[in-house]
């Protein structure tokens, strides 16, 4: 059983890639109106840098990170319960432990920091996939992939109606009702994109701010529910890829191959299909939606796969290179590295900080972005060669487990 100072480098490499790569998303979450993320007519495609950085993002990042971060928080899940049992402590009161302080944390960082936290959501979904811990990784990946085709019926009956919907009230032959009964539908709070009272706020106090999602106290929650049917499957393979040596680069190079070629170039192309789509219905919000959280969702799965097994493949050929150690100290404080830059990334757009907000393009942004990866590669490393753990890293350990942990090695 590995300890603390054995871990698979293919794991802390591919948290470090997986977090890195969420910023390269979130960024648009922190620096623009919500609808942006969803669709570029909303906000932040003013030129053609900006179209082809929503394209890039689109086709290879959206989603697929916070994929990989979903199959690494699964497999890290089995590593922590594994090694709890091998101690003869109880795997149950550890994991639930972690789990509850995670969620914790996740609330404190939505309602005080940033709107956009996944911690809360991983939580609860941590504290259902262990239920299936014993589960061999052929049924683990069978019963995912059930969930996961029912939470895609679900939101197919939402959005396909709302496509079908949105066609029919838009035909020349539609009814005066049903075209009325439309526009109410385009201009009500759910899909108005109602920019400029977000742009307001943002560029406003803290305390604004924070009133805000204290008002909205049930999102957390709500995203649990609207999201279930995709991370939990998601965590499920991942601890099924733990089970089987599939995260621990224990299998041929040749079968990981093959799970790039199966993954990759499908999913991208198909993704890339997509994106043509969205731009020939001129960046269309009910479109936009539809893709997101229906017809986007398996070459989503895809890639997610596809990117782990490339990721896989590459840190096994650079394994002793200095950038991939680099890289591999920022997954091992991926916890302080996300809460960090949440601090640092509202800091510098929101109004009570620099109050950049909404003044960059989806191109600039890019800049914020590479800076940040910068700041994760210098002072992981460094950090971890002092200390067991990240700053927050530790916290968490020591809550969880209700004593105060060695810190300096």
């Amino acid at each position: 059983m590995q300890n603390i100072e054995q871990r698979h480098i293919s794991l802390d490499a591919m948290r470090g890639f997986a977090v890195m790569g969420i910023l390269a998303m979130n960024i648009i979450g922190f620096a623009m109106p919500e609808w942006a993320y969803i669709t570029p007519a909303a906000y932040g495609t003013d030129t053609l840098a900006d179209q082809i950085a929503w394209a890039f993002s689109f086709i290879f990042i959206d989603g697929k990170m916070r994929g990989l971060f979903s199959l690494l928080f699964g497999a890290s899940m089995m590593l922590i319960i594994d090694r709890a049992t091998a101690k003869g402590e109880s795997a149950a009161q550890v994991h639930y432990r972690r789990m509850a302080w995670l969620a914790l944390f996740g609330l404190a960082h939505y309602f005080f920091i940033w709107f956009g936290d996944i911690l809360f959501l991983y939580a609860i979904i941590g504290m259902i996939a262990f239920g299936f811990r014993d589960w061999p990784p052929a049924k683990l990946i069978k019963v995912a992939f059930i969930i996961f085709a029912v939470g895609l019926a679900l939101w197919g009956a939402q959005f396909g109606g709302l496509q079908a919907f949105q066609y029919f009230a838009t035909r020349p032959d539609a009814s005066a009702d049903m075209a009325r009964q439309f526009r109410a539908l385009m201009d009500g709070a759910d899909l108005a994109f109602n920019i400029a009272p977000d742009l307001a706020l943002h560029r406003g106090s803290y305390v604004a701010i924070t009133v805000d999602k204290l008002d909205e106290w049930s999102a957390p929650l709500i995203l649990v529910v609207q999201s279930v049917g995709e991370t939990l499957p998601l965590m499920m393979i991942g601890m099924a890829m733990q089970k089987s040596g599939f995260m621990t680069g224990d299998w041929d190079a040749a079968d990981y191959r093959r799970w790039v070629m199966r993954m990759v170039p499908a999913g991208l192309l198909l993704t890339a299909a997509l994106a043509v789509w969205i731009v020939a219905v001129d960046f269309d919000r009910i479109t936009a939606l539809a893709v997101f959280y229906v017809w986007g969702v398996i070459p989503r799965l895809m890639l997610t796969i596809g990117y782990a097994a490339v990721l896989i493949l590459r840190i096994g050929h650079y394994r002793n290179h200095p950038m991939l150690a680099r890289v591999a100290a920022a997954g091992r404080a991926a916890f302080s590295n996300y809460l960090g830059t949440s601090i640092i990334m509202t800091t510098i757009f929101y109004g009570y900080g620099f109050g950049l907000f909404g003044h960059f393009g989806r191109a600039g942004l890019w800049l914020f972005v590479l800076g940040a990866w910068a700041v994760m590669l210098l002072w992981s490393k460094p950090w971890l060669m002092k200390f067991h753990y990240g700053p927050l890293e530790w916290l968490w350990r020591s809550l969880a487990r209700g004593k105060m942990q060695a810190m300096r090695r």
